[in-house]
């Protein structure tokens, strides 16, 4: 169901995106590299949080990983990362499959200054054999994502967040 959300919400809008189907698993960033032919990086990674006050969704490129500090001084707590079971019932889509498209609920999400190493990333397409190529200018507009810093090696110094303020909201 969630692979037809996504495909339904790029109808409905209007949007020039096809999702890629595939026969194998490519729930992993390694996994879908593989597949796509593409560097890890190009992967772009949608991870769900939980904070205090609501549930969030923050996509990476690939192969960058969470750091802390950061995401801590950008959303006043510590990261918490939704529960597998909970990612589903949340998203409406299965780990390995998650993206910030076909939502089964509207959900705040963030952009990771590391994707912007790339014109163009896959996300997930809603299911764990999926992928949708996207600018990643277009991404950010049809998501309406706040650009963060959170990831480790992106040069921003801890103390600050890159877009958002200690509740994560948008200067």
């Amino acid at each position: 169901m969630s692979l037809n959300s996504v495909k339904r919400q790029f109808q409905e809008n209007n949007w020039d995106l096809k999702v890629i189907e595939f026969d194998e698993s490519s729930a992993t960033v390694e996994l879908a590299a593989g597949i796509l032919g593409v560097e890890p990086g190009r992967i772009a990674k949608t991870m769900a949080f939980h904070l205090k006050d609501r549930d969030i969704l923050i996509l990476f490129k690939g192969d960058a990983r969470i750091d802390n500090q950061k995401f801590r001084a950008c959303f006043g707590e510590k990261a918490s990362l939704l529960k597998p079971e909970q990612v589903q019932e949340v998203t409406g889509h299965p780990v390995g499959g998650v993206c910030p498209f076909g939502l089964k609920q509207p959900l705040q999400i963030y952009l990771d200054l590391s994707l912007r190493d790339f014109d163009y990333v896959y996300p997930a397409g809603g299911s764990s054999n999926s992928a949708v190529r996207i600018d990643v200018s277009q991404l950010a507009e049809i998501t309406g994502g706040n650009w963060v810093d959170i990831s480790k090696g992106t040069g921003i110094p801890i103390n600050t967040c890159a877009g958002c303020d200690t509740e994560g909201n948008q200067p």
